[in-house]
Order: C-alpha cells, then sequence, then structure tokens
C-alpha cells in the first residue's frame, strides 16, 4: 500500500466548487462534533455513525425547504465522509486512543475532503472527480494502476492536491544483506553512519532571514489595518501573505529533499538492520539556545521516512531506547562515562585510550545492539 500525492489544475468553476466543497465537509465535522457533545452533556448515549447520517440528511431536506440548497450542490460523500471521520475521532477519544476533538476552524483548519473510491477515475494526466469534472494532473503517469483507497483532495493556501492510496506490488527486495548501520542523530551532523559516510544538516539560513524580513513586511500592514480599524486586507498585504507561504514551502521541500537523499542512500546500501535513536523531541525543543536548530533538523521526518523504507526493502529498523546513552559509552573497551558535555566533540576513553569522533562513537554502539 503505497501512498501519492500530485498536484492538480481546476479551473476557476471548479476551485469554486472545490472551496464550496471544503466549508461543507467542515459543517458535516462540526455538526457532528455538537450533536455528540450536546448528547453527552443531556447523559444520553454515543450517538451511532447510522443515526448521525440519517439526521444530516434530514437537515439538508429541512435546509432544502427553506431554500438553503448549497448542501446539494457539492458531492455527497465529501459530506458522509466528514461524518465518519468526527465519529472515529470521537470514538478514539473515549477509548483513550486520541485526545479530545476540536471544531474547525475557518481559518485554521487543514481545507480537504473526500471523494468516493468508486466515483474517481485516474487516467496517465487526468483525474476525474464526482461532480468537480475532469481535471489535469502535474505530473504523467504519476499514479499507478491498482485497487485505490481513500482518495482526498486538500488545499494548502497555494495548490491543489490529490492524495490516494494504491495497493501496488514493485518492492525490490534484495536478499543479500550487508552488515547492520547505526545511525546517529545531531545538529552539526544530520545523520552519522557507524560506516563513517556523514550527512550534514542543509543550510536554511538565506531562505529563514528572507522569511523574516517578510513577516515584518507584513507586520508592518497589519499595524496600519489596526490604526485605521478595518479589516479588509490591500492587494500587497494579500501579495505578501502569499509569499511568506511560498517561502515557508520551500524551506520544507529543502529540509525533506535533504532527508530523502541521505535515506534513500543508506537503503541503497541494503544493510540487514538499521539502528537509530528514539529522541524525545518535546525536551529537545525546551533548550533556547538549540530549540531553532533542532527544528531545523527535522528528526521524526528521518524515522518517518526510514520506517516505511525498510518495510518496502525488507530491512529491520530498530528504535533503541530513548535512555540508551550511545554516546557515553565507549565502543571499543564498553566503558561508560558518567558525564559528557556537548562541548566534548571527541570521545576520549581513560580505560583503553581511544581517542575516537563522538557521533560516529555513538553510531557504533547503535550498530552493537544489531549484532
Amino acid at each position: 500500500m503505497k501512498g501519492y500525492k500530485v498536484r492538480i489544475y481546476p479551473n476557476k468553476e471548479q476551485q469554486l466548487l472545490m472551496n464550496k466543497t471544503f466549508g461543507c465537509a467542515r459543517f458535516a465535522y462540526n455538526w457532528t462534533l455538537a450533536k455528540q457533545f450536546e448528547s453527552y452533556k443531556n447523559g444520553n448515549k454515543f450517538i451511532s455513525e447510522g443515526e448521525l447520517r440519517k439526521q444530516f440528511t434530514q437537515l439538508k431536506k429541512d435546509m432544502n425547504a427553506n431554500g438553503e440548497e448549497w448542501l446539494y450542490e457539492i458531492p455527497n460523500n465529501a459530506t458522509k465522509q466528514a461524518i465518519k471521520d468526527c465519529f472515529k475521532a470521537y470514538k478514539n477519544f473515549f477509548n483513550g486512543k486520541a485526545k479530545k476533538p476540536k471544531f474547525k476552524s475557518k481559518k485554521h483548519s487543514k481545507l480537504s475532503f473526500y471523494n468516493d473510491t468508486y466515483k474517481i477515475k485516474v487516467f496517465d494526466n487526468k483525474v476525474q472527480l464526482e461532480v468537480i469534472g475532469t481535471i489535469n494532473l502535474a505530473e504523467k503517469s504519476r499514479i499507478p494502476k491498482g485497487k485505490m483507497y481513500n482518495p482526498r483532495i486538500s488545499f494548502d493556501g497555494l495548490y491543489y492536491w490529490l492524495s490516494i492510496n494504491v495497493e501496488v506490488d514493485d518492492n525490490q527486495i534484495n536478499e543479500n544483506k550487508s552488515e547492520p548501520i547505526g545511525v546517529d542523530l545531531g545538529i552539526k551532523t544530520l545523520m552519522a553512519y557507524s560506516n563513517q559516510m556523514n550527512f550534514n544538516r542543509i543550510n536554511t539560513k538565506k531562505e529563514i532571514k528572507k522569511l523574516k524580513r517578510l513577516h515584518r513586511k507584513a507586520s508592518r500592514h497589519y499595524i496600519k489595518m489596526y490604526k485605521n480599524k478595518t479589516t479588509n486586507k490591500s492587494r500587497n498585504l494579500l501579495k505578501i501573505e502569499k509569499s511568506i507561504l511560498k517561502q515557508h514551502r520551500r524551506i520544507t521541500n529543502i529540509r525533506f529533499n535533504n532527508i530523502h537523499q541521505a535515506t534513500t542512500k543508506l537503503i541503497k546500501l541494503n544493510p540487514s538492520h538499521i539502528v537509530i535513536e528514539d529522541l524525545e523531541i518535546f525536551n529537545l525543543m525546551k533548550n533556547k539556545h538549540l530549540a531553532e536548530k533542532f527544528a531545523d533538523c527535522s528528526f521524526y521526518e528521518i524515522r518517518r521516512q526510514l520506517k516505511y523504507k525498510c518495510e518496502w526493502n525488507n530491512i529491520n529498523l530498530v528504535i533503541a531506547d530513548k535512555w540508551y546513552p550511545s554516546s557515553k559509552i565507549c565502543s571499543n573497551c564498553g566503558n561508560k562515562k558518567d558525564k559528557l558535555s556537548l562541548s566534548e566533540r571527541v570521545y576520549k576513553c581513560k580505560c583503553c585510550n581511544l581517542e575516537i569522533e563522538r557521533d560516529f562513537n555513538a553510531s557504533i554502539n547503535l550498530k552493537n545492539l544489531a549484532i
């Protein structure tokens, strides 16, 4: 099962219809959540999904009778799936699997809706959606043929996207495995491998500097709006806000591209095991001096990519315990240091007189876990 995300090019009429569908899906989700909260407050039982959908159908009929036909203008499965999603989120909350679901905001929630699997047709360079019609794809033959699941249309403030899962059988599994590899994650060296390969963190200082400059520009416009007591944004402000979104996207793409190159190069070595650390990112971000650099490293994204790439290539991914002192242990004799400051970039062992680069030493210790 592989996920594909492709940019789509809807025309102006299709964009308008999509934006309506985003709003209707959000309305259905919030309506469902309000119903569940009200039922719980009154001491009633959990409302089933089937009952919620019946009530929503009656609501649509009542609104249509009053001249409000906007729920009939959009694909029916978008609101149907929104009710399902809310029902699942509320159920997971009561089962202790997730936090309490919140109402979706018009300004801050993700804009997306579901398209029925049986009513979507994907061609080489086009996709046909329910009600909305045929839309061009950005990449030809990007989505392979196969059984499709959970197609979603989303908007990130700049572009429209099609996300879909496809059941495929194209994994290239090589049984000739090499020795295990330990991967030490850090700020200076993003990924230090036990085979002496290194990947550095990509520098995004210029992009971040430009982003801050754009934020200051936008801030001056917001101050003018506050002084003039108006909520209408000028054309220049709208242009700046679009530039901010593009700059955020550029920074994210630079980071993720670097991580994809690093993880793909590691997977191509075809080791029997890959061992990484289980880092407590929340605690790392508490350090005000290094928080920005930790955020720039995207450690969780590294782990996410390695997880699915290892599954595709039949490689065992081992997650070391977060309390495992990989940097404090000597990779030669096993002696453990009680204290090791961040400034000590070279590990010096008092027992066997070993002097080794700190990150390389940690990666060897992680490799030894697999052995």
